[in-house]
């Protein structure tokens, strides 16, 4: 039995429109410029912490931390650790995480082909009336 956003015992299921609803904590997640970032860095495979930094230019250390246990906390990346000297980590997308590859993707793509337009409406939107 799962209980809805309304509090109704019902199938699996959310409305990200009612207050307190956890999809709406999803949303932020996913939503998240980082975790588009990580998704898409580790679209490609595994990788470890330092080559995720610099593949992500302008993240701190501490921001790819937070995000990479946000994210697999929220089950979007597995976390391995070889005992190695030193200690080796690599992160990778789980299925869930892989899923979000397509929509993720589409919002890359999306403003990548409408930068210039946004960037036209911003400083038309700046210019002193």
């Amino acid at each position: 039995m799962v209980t809805t956003c309304a509090g109704v015992s019902a199938a699996p299921g959310g409305d990200p429109y009612q207050q307190g609803c956890p999809t709406r904590r999803i949303l932020d997640r996913i939503g998240d410029r980082w975790t588009v970032l990580v998704v898409g860095a580790l679209g490609d495979g595994t990788a470890r912490f330092s080559e995720l930094k610099r593949r992500i230019e302008g993240i701190s250390q501490k921001m790819l931390t937070q995000t990479l246990r946000e994210m697999e906390r929220d089950g979007l990346v597995t976390r391995t650790m070889y005992a190695q000297v030193p200690v080796r980590v690599e992160y990778q997308l789980t299925d869930a995480g892989m899923s979000l590859r397509g929509p993720l993707k589409a919002l890359e793509e999306w403003s990548i082909e409408h930068l210039g337009m946004v960037m036209t409406a911003q400083q038309v939107y700046d210019q002193p009336s």
